[in-house]
């Protein structure tokens, strides 16, 4: 095969991965969001998700979606 029709071909196809890729992500990261809206634990939802703890706080506050709220703090002993 010529080199330059196998790198028109290969382009090609990534391309279409690519294409593929970004939807899927897309599709995740609303998930997330619907999640998070959902009241779910911004940790539940990391773990079962893609992406990073720091991707998904970005993913909710492009959504403006509030920080959850801090636990119990622990009381600290001398």
């Amino acid at each position: 095969m010529d080199p330059m029709t196998k790198l028109d071909q290969a382009a090609t196809r990534y391309r279409e991965a690519k294409q593929e890729f970004d939807a899927a992500r897309d599709e995740a990261a609303d998930a997330v969001a619907d999640a998070l809206r959902a009241g779910k634990r911004p940790t539940d939802v990391t773990a079962r998700s893609p992406f990073t703890a720091a991707y998904v706080r970005q993913i909710a506050r492009r959504n403006d979606i509030e920080p959850a709220k801090p636990g119990p703090k622990k009381e600290q002993t001398a």
